[in-house]
């Protein structure tokens, strides 16, 4: 049987437009230009995508659950009408002081996930936007992308190239379509060379 494809995302500042005051309500869920339909590339090329979040907002009493539900709600239908979608949602409710396990850059989330579909994450893509994103996608084995909007839009070279020291092995790409169409770009670079067709895999185009 085909192993799962699966990618894993942050949301805010990878999917959506960060803000230093969080995103408090399906109004300030803005996609960032480009990001649905590059969901929608990867899916229609075969990979599932989840995402994890920590959304602090919860526990600090900024927000709801009906509220955060709304958002995803939003992003839920934007993404049906790029024939895009989001296989599953994982987030952290806790402020920074709760001391859980699933803050990242602990991996908890992501264990989670590994739980949830029954997958062994090791070289599993993490895509984010700041180095928590990376460091607990790392901790249980994921292939670690950095994304250059949201936070990581305002680091200098020098903080860059800290950062993927901090992760070895990190990619860096503009935004999430450039991280799209680089998985695209690799995945039909391996098929070439394996003799595989796109047939059982996906369209990749």
């Amino acid at each position: 049987m085909t192993p799962m494809k699966l990618i894993i995302l942050d949301r805010d500042g990878t999917i959506n437009e960060d803000r230093d005051d969080f995103v408090k309500s399906p109004e300030e869920w803005v996609p960032i230009p480009g990001a649905l339909e590059a969901i929608a590339r990867l899916n229609h090329a075969g990979w599932h995508t989840v995402v994890a979040t920590n959304q602090s907002g919860l526990g600090r009493g900024t927000y709801d659950m009906a509220t955060l539900n709304a958002m995803h709600t939003k992003m839920n239908q934007l993404l049906a009408k790029q024939g895009g979608r989001i296989d599953a949602v994982f987030f952290c409710p806790h402020a920074p002081d709760d001391l859980c396990t699933c803050r990242k850059p602990l991996p908890g989330l992501f264990v989670q996930i590994g739980e949830r579909f029954s997958v062994d994450l090791k070289d599993v893509p993490v895509v984010g936007d700041s180095l928590r994103d990376l460091q607990a996608g790392v901790a249980v084995g994921c292939e670690p992308h950095l994304v250059r909007t949201g936070k990581a839009a305002a680091l200098s070279e020098a903080q860059l190239a800290e950062l993927c020291a901090e992760v070895p092995g990190t990619q860096v790409h503009a935004d999430l379509a450039a991280f799209a169409e680089y998985m695209v770009r690799r995945e039909r670079a391996d098929r070439s060379a394996s003799g595989e067709t796109d047939s059982g895999f996906g369209r990749l185009d």
